[in-house]
């Protein structure tokens, strides 16, 4: 038996299906952003080869998912691609618990679009604009005749948080938008569909989607680590304060030269 289990878990069941699961120190239980997911699992592959007394199970569901799973006491570690928000910090507080995030890599958010869309880039307000619905063909933006097929992430996705903050400024998505559960679910229906917009962690950038330039800032290591470019952001590892010694030193492991060797292989950007 294979000692990383991966599960694809729907987010209602994930959200109302789990309970605790019996204490074992030598068992680490990860769920929540599916944009750190990949690192997670590839590290959790390197790591369990050395550390053979122990077993990582990981599942996806979304950042706003593992925090909440991290709140009830089901999980060793949250993975997020947002900070913890005020009110999760409220009910951790009254459950008694000291949330600690630890930041495992650097991110930027790609906007992609199918490779048929002759355009290369775009800024910051057309962004908006064609997500909150003002713009919905692209030739408005010198594009071809084609209806615009917005796509995003679901509520539940701290990418979609991150988005929403840093593009949509408090407005709201499109009620024709598309919302998907995952990094890989968007990637591929933008691949599929000519007209399609939306965006994924650049550690899902394929060469069957086209990324573009943000503000004339391509999305890459160089970008994201400067600041440049305008969508980067922080990756984290949720934990209580007095995480079981297993926990403790797998988080370290992520954050060892040979862990971030492995985030850059994830195709994400390494601390350091």
């Amino acid at each position: 038996m294979k000692k990383l289990i991966i599960i694809a878990a729907a987010i209602g069941l994930i959200s109302s299906g789990c309970k605790p699961s019996p204490k074992n120190n030598n068992r680490i239980t990860i769920a929540g952003s599916t944009t750190v997911l990949p690192i997670a699992q590839l590290a959790a592959e390197v790591f369990m080869d050395s550390h053979r007394d122990i077993t990582i199970s990981i599942r996806g569901g979304g950042s706003g998912v593992g925090i909440a799973q991290l709140l009830s006491g089901n999980i060793d570690i949250a993975d997020a691609s947002r900070e913890i928000k005020p009110e999760e910090l409220q009910i951790a507080r009254q459950k008694g618990k000291n949330i600690i995030g630890t930041t495992i890599a650097l991110d930027g958010i790609a906007v992609v679009v199918n490779k048929q869309n002759p355009l290369s880039e775009i800024d910051v307000n057309t962004l908006k604009n064609i997500y909150t619905g003002k713009i919905n063909n692209w030739k408005m933006v010198g594009g071809l005749d084609r209806p615009v097929v917005v796509i995003s992430r679901d509520i539940a996705s701290g990418t979609f948080e991150v988005f929403k903050s840093k593009v949509l400024q408090g407005e709201k998505t499109t009620q024709t938008s598309l919302m998907l559960v995952s990094n890989k679910e968007i990637a591929g229906t933008v691949a599929q569909t000519p007209g399609a917009i939306g965006y994924i962690g650049i550690g899902f950038l394929t060469d069957e989607i086209k990324a573009l330039k943000i503000d004339s800032i391509m999305p890459s290591t160089e970008t994201v680590k400067n600041g440049t470019y305008k969508l980067a952001r922080s990756l984290y590892m949720y934990t209580n304060s007095e995480p079981k010694q297993a926990t403790k030193t797998f988080i370290d492991f992520v954050l060892s030269a040979q862990g971030q060797k492995i985030v850059q292989e994830a195709g994400y950007v390494p601390l350091y």
